[in-house]
């Protein structure tokens, strides 16, 4: 078990998470039992009213939630000091079964909550609010999502041994340890520059021909392209050395930060690419969304490059 301000911080907001989640639960049950618009009754009256409010506060508590992931990160690599062997976050990874699994739910959460506060942004711009059910039911769904994640994260953090070694980042992240991981990491340069840099030309090409459910697809696809990449070729040339392969360093002051940089524009690119094929949008906001997307990923892509490129200018050689 590891008790630190962070992990406390953590603790209180997510029993404050809890708390309000599960009174909209109830009332968000309700409303997509009973709600019917056609209907004048003293339930319909009550129902609409408390749409608001519990509208209002899942929006809050996601509000909050979406972000919060870069802030969970953010403890993981504080913490790791107080684990003997670990270096930053991946170490803290390392010490918890639960610690995978809740990282991908986080991922996962981070877009369906992003979405929802989308849904109920058109649903609310729309006076008969033809999406009140729809975005109630699906916050049944995501409460669970939620309450997964919050376990997962109390399970993470209740069973690590501070008196255990872990593996740091240089280990987990091995190119001689004859596992999967390094299988990965031996894959040509080529092969991540083609996935890479091909998947952007064809999210280019989707963009320029209005193709809007191949864009999507190809942004979806996109997220896991970009990570992959990330951690196995580019972030080499982040750090400037062949063997440092560590999504959790990135972050950390030694590279100015642009860990949080980079993840911010892969999250609100790809978002605002995957959403438009989600959502049925005016023809107005499509184009929109599919400009904002295009924006935060050619900045992205435009970093990635600058660390890739930059390095060769500056020293005559590809490591």
């Amino acid at each position: 078990m590891i008790i630190s301000p962070e992990v406390l911080t953590i603790y209180i907001i997510d029993a404050i998470f809890i708390l309000f989640a599960s009174v909209a639960f109830v009332i968000s049950v309700r409303i997509v039992k009973n709600y019917d618009v056609n209907a004048t009754t003293a339930l319909q009256y009550e129902l609409e009213k408390k749409s608001y409010l519990v509208a209002t506060i899942i929006r809050c508590l996601f509000y909050i939630k979406v972000p919060f992931f870069l802030f969970f990160i953010f403890i993981l690599n504080n913490i790791s000091f107080v684990l003997p062997g670990a270096m930053c976050g991946a170490g803290v990874v390392n010490s918890s079964s639960a610690a995978v699994p809740l990282l991908f739910l986080k991922l996962l959460n981070s877009y369906l909550f992003a979405y929802w506060i989308l849904l109920d942004k058109d649903d609310m711009s729309i006076e008969s609010q033809p999406y009140i059910k729809q975005k109630f039911f699906l916050y049944l769904l995501f409460y669970l999502l939620l309450i997964t994640e919050i376990y997962l994260e109390f399970s993470m953090f209740l069973n690590i041994d501070i008196t255990s070694v872990v593996d740091c980042c240089g280990v987990i992240f091995s190119h001689t340890d004859g596992s999967y991981m390094a299988q990965f990491f031996g894959l040509p340069a080529s092969f991540y520059i083609t996935l890479f840099y091909g998947n952007f030309a064809l999210l280019l090409l989707s963009y320029l021909v209005k193709s809007r459910y191949i864009f999507a697809l190809l942004n979806l696809i996109f997220v896991i392209v970009a990570l992959l990449s990330l951690i196995a070729f580019f972030g080499i040339y982040i750090y400037e050395l062949p063997t440092h392969h560590c999504p959790f360093c990135l972050l950390q002051s030694e590279y100015n930060y642009v860990g949080y940089v980079l993840y911010s524009l892969l999250f609100l690119g790809t978002f605002n690419g995957v959403v438009i094929g989600l959502h049925l949008f005016s023809v107005d906001v499509q184009k929109e969304k599919m400009r904002y997307s295009l924006i935060f990923l050619m900045l992205y892509v435009s970093t990635i490059s600058y660390y890739f490129l930059g390095y060769y200018l500056k020293n005559s050689v590809w490591l």
